[in-house]
């Protein structure tokens, strides 16, 4: 029995050697070097996550400032319109300038004519602001969708480096001179898809606040056409 134990203290003894050897030797490799593995492709990924990062930042502010509402406003264009103070009316709607002033502004100019075309002008003022939030949107899910099909590219590059400097090497295969190709595959992939997954997220979060921003025109577009009613009874 004691032969046993001598056995199993010697062998933890070898493993907690090789641990320790293995933690004090661990290379780490800093992120810059790491891209620049990547090749002359992690430079429109870089720039594509660029672009994706300046217009969420700006599409998300000013999307917020065009979510954010006056609770009063709607009050005081019915007090207005009930007086038959349309001049007054315009100057709150224009010193408003939100997205909902200016729809409603639209409205306001056409009192007096047939309701078709007071709906019609309101809807057009709607659909103009919301392409004015949608801009750059485009932008934006075209760099979710190319930064991973980049990486992909750098895949196919690096693959190809490598199985070339495969063939040229003959017998003397080393496994040093796989790496550069092997490297550009695996970092351009890895940034590729980085870089798309949050630019996917970004679009969707803008996408969710334009919606919220559309649902506020359409119910303060239906609230002043009941309001338009009332003094043409």
């Amino acid at each position: 029995m004691s032969w046993i134990l001598m056995i199993q203290s010697d062998y933890l003894a070898q493993v907690d050697s090789l641990s320790g050897a293995g933690t004090t030797s661990q290379v780490t490799m800093p992120i810059w070097e790491l891209t620049l593995k990547g090749g002359w492709l992690m430079i429109p990924i870089a720039l594509l996550s660029i672009l994706a990062i300046y217009i969420f930042v700006e599409r998300y502010f000013a999307i917020r400032r065009a979510g954010q509402e006056d609770m009063h406003f709607m009050n005081r264009i019915k007090e207005f319109i009930h007086d038959g103070k349309i001049d007054a009316a315009i100057r709150l709607a224009t010193a408003a300038n939100t997205p909902v002033s200016r729809m409603i502004e639209a409205g306001i100019r056409r009192i007096g004519r047939p309701m078709t075309d007071v709906n019609a002008a309101i809807e057009n003022a709607g659909k103009l602001e919301v392409y004015k939030l949608e801009r750059g949107l485009p932008t934006l899910a075209t760099s979710a969708g190319a930064s991973p099909m980049i990486g992909f590219l750098g895949t196919v590059f690096g693959m190809i480096r490598a199985f070339w400097d495969m063939s040229n090497a003959g017998s003397n295969i080393d496994v040093s001179l796989l790496s550069h190709g092997i490297y550009t595959a695996m970092v351009t992939t890895a940034a590729g898809l980085f870089v798309g997954i949050i630019a996917y997220f970004c679009y969707n979060i803008l996408v969710a606040k334009i919606e919220n921003v559309v649902f506020l025109l359409e119910a303060r577009s239906s609230e002043f056409m009941d309001l338009l009613n009332e003094p043409l009874k």
